[in-house]
């Protein structure tokens, strides 16, 4: 069954400059869909669409086949249900958090459904043994760092038992602990069943996850839809939607020319190959972190 679903969908900022263009892509429930693009490409936009924060200007967007609109939203019934089932995790959690404390930040969600208390204070602390954010639990979000106010912003989201997460370049700006711990927390979800979509332009951590890929062009229109393997050999595909380009570096008197990319390692023997090919590095082969989807 399709979960969410966009019929061509176009979307522009102040009806003039394009951020969406025909855009259809359908998530399966259960599915872990990667949304890969360069900056600019409208990867953050859709995002926001499949979470009825903005609305398309042409085509639709149906969640669990019913259309999502802006008046529909205006429903408090409806509205209940919709936000207690599609939670999305921002790419700068300063923009996502905004409550005193950690542990505000944590119940506020589950307050507003007008959950019980014993029910609120339940999510709140599996999240945040989930998270290992408990030594957080009073300190000012202000006061927290990058890496932890990425972990309270998806605690956040976690805390109202979404059946679909969209995340937003997750792994932006974070150290390499954070990232690891985050890239296992997503295979975690996704292996519980929740259905994740993920918004990035970073290649590694998309062959690391092995999700579906929809790829965006830089005329935010769908370039193409397929596996991992599919997308990441297709060199000309990734040269055209801009996620790699052509480096050249002298080796004595002669020039050598190959693709490049800065989100694959930069090593000669493991990320690339003067055969001009891409050789993506494989992540760590344990997927599963023991932690469970509540």
């Amino acid at each position: 069954m399709k979960i969410i679903e966009l019929q061509n969908v176009s979307y522009s900022f102040y009806d003039v400059m394009p951020a969406l263009s025909d855009v259809s892509i359908a998530v399966g429930e259960g599915e872990m869909l990667a949304v890969i693009g360069a900056n600019g490409s409208g990867k953050s936009t859709l995002l926001q669409v499949m979470n009825g924060l903005i609305h398309p200007r042409a085509g639709s967007v149906r969640y669990r086949g019913e259309e999502v609109t802006e008046k529909r939203l205006r429903d408090r019934d409806y509205q209940r249900y919709f936000r207690s089932r599609v939670g999305l995790v921002f790419q700068n959690s300063d923009v996502q958090l905004f409550c005193p404390t950690v542990f505000d930040e944590l119940v506020f969600g589950p307050m507003q459904l007008g959950l019980p208390k014993e029910q609120v204070l339940r999510r709140a602390s599996e999240t945040m043994e989930m998270l290992n954010i408990g030594v957080l639990r009073d300190r000012p979000t202000h006061m927290l760092s990058g890496g932890e106010k990425k972990r309270v912003a998806i605690g956040s989201a976690l805390t109202m038992n979404p059946e679909l997460l969209l995340l937003d370049e997750p792994a932006s700006g974070l150290d390499p602990k954070t990232g690891s711990f985050l890239t296992d927390l997503i295979i975690s979800l996704s292996e519980a069943g929740t259905t994740i979509v993920i918004a990035t332009h970073d290649l590694a951590l998309v062959d690391h996850l092995q999700p579906k890929v929809a790829v965006i062009s830089e005329e935010h229109r769908v370039e193409r839809i397929g596996t991992v393997d599919e997308v990441l050999k297709d060199q000309e595909l990734l040269v055209k939607v801009n996620l790699v380009h052509e480096h050249a570096h002298r080796h004595g008197n002669k020039v050598h020319t190959h693709l490049h990319s800065h989100y694959f390692f930069h090593e000669h023997d493991r990320g690339h190959s003067h055969d001009g090919h891409i050789h993506p590095s494989k992540g760590p082969e344990g997927r599963k972190t023991g932690h469970e989807h509540r």
